[in-house]
Formats: C-alpha cells, sequence, structure tokens
C-alpha cells in the first residue's frame, strides 16, 4: 500500500489544490493531506478552519485523510507513514522552489520521494495570496475556491473590517 502526503498551508483552499488532490488520490492508496500551522506566517483561517474546509471540500474521496502538522514535511511523511510527498507545479519559479526543497528533504530522509503535479492548466495562475487580494478588494474569486470557501473567506474578512 502506498501512501503520499500532501503538505501545504492551504490558506485557502483552492481549486488548483483540489486539481492536484484529485489527481494525487487516483495515484496513490492513500493521500494524507497535511495541513501546516506555519508560526512565522499570520493565516487568515486558522490551522482548525482549514482542515475542516478540506474535510469537506474531499468528503466524497474515500482514500483521503486531512490532519494538522508542524514541523518537517518529512517527519509529518514518517509519522503517516509515506513515503511520497507529492507537491503541484503551477510556473517555472515553483520549480527552482520546489526542487530545492525535494533535495533537501531527500537528504533528510532518502526513504521519502517527492512527486511532482503539474496544476492544470485552468489553475496555472492561480494562489491562495491571489485568491486573498482578490477578496480584498472586492472582486469576484467564485472561480478561483470552492462555494463554502467563498462565504467563509468574506466572512473573515467582514470581521477583521469590525
Amino acid at each position: 500500500m502506498t501512501i503520499a502526503v500532501y503538505p501545504g498551508t492551504f490558506d485557502p483552499l483552492t481549486k488548483g489544490h483540489l486539481d492536484i488532490i484529485e489527481r494525487a488520490a487516483a495515484l496513490f492508496d492513500e493521500l494524507v493531506i497535511g495541513v501546516l500551522f506555519n508560526s512565522a506566517k499570520t493565516p487568515l483561517f486558522s490551522v482548525e478552519e482549514r482542515v475542516k474546509m478540506l474535510e469537506k471540500a474531499t468528503a466524497g474521496i474515500p482514500n483521503i485523510r486531512v490532519l494538522p502538522f508542524g514541523g518537517l514535511a518529512v517527519d509529518f511523511a514518517h509519522s503517516c507513514g509515506a513515503k511520497v510527498i507529492v507537491r503541484g507545479l503551477r510556473l517555472i519559479t515553483d520549480f527552482e522552489y520546489e526542487l530545492q526543497m525535494a533535495q533537501t528533504n531527500r537528504k533528510l530522509a532518502p526513504d521519502v520521494d517527492t512527486t511532482f503535479l503539474y496544476t492544470s492548466l485552468q489553475y496555472s495562475y492561480l494562489s491562495s495570496t491571489t485568491v486573498k487580494e482578490v477578496a480584498a478588494f472586492g472582486g469576484d474569486i467564485s472561480e478561483f475556491v470552492p462555494a463554502f470557501v467563498e462565504e467563509a473567506i468574506r466572512q473573515k474578512l467582514r470581521e477583521q473590517q469590525r
């Protein structure tokens, strides 16, 4: 049984993330989505909120688990019994960064490989940062995120304005 992990911040979850999740779930026996807690970042959503969003968005995919984690992706992979880390690539700039991370992870944990999946063309420009920026200026993000995520973003932004 091949277990893979797909670690990320997912703040917020986008349709680009879901594209990678659905395709990775079809490739591996089990896909564990790791929702990163990073104290160096100030996310829009808490780890718990991001986990719930991912659970809701992936409820129809039977071989997925969603777990919070902190620390190194390779340590998370080991804790899940995974031999593969899945990473999504959008642009060439992603590749340079992700290749460096994959090589570092390989040095730290030679038993864990990294698999890259290119995001489908319709999501190649999309990032969580872009979604937050467009939403903050009142733009339409309905093509970027699931409807329930859009509503959660709008609610968070309303709360921040109070």
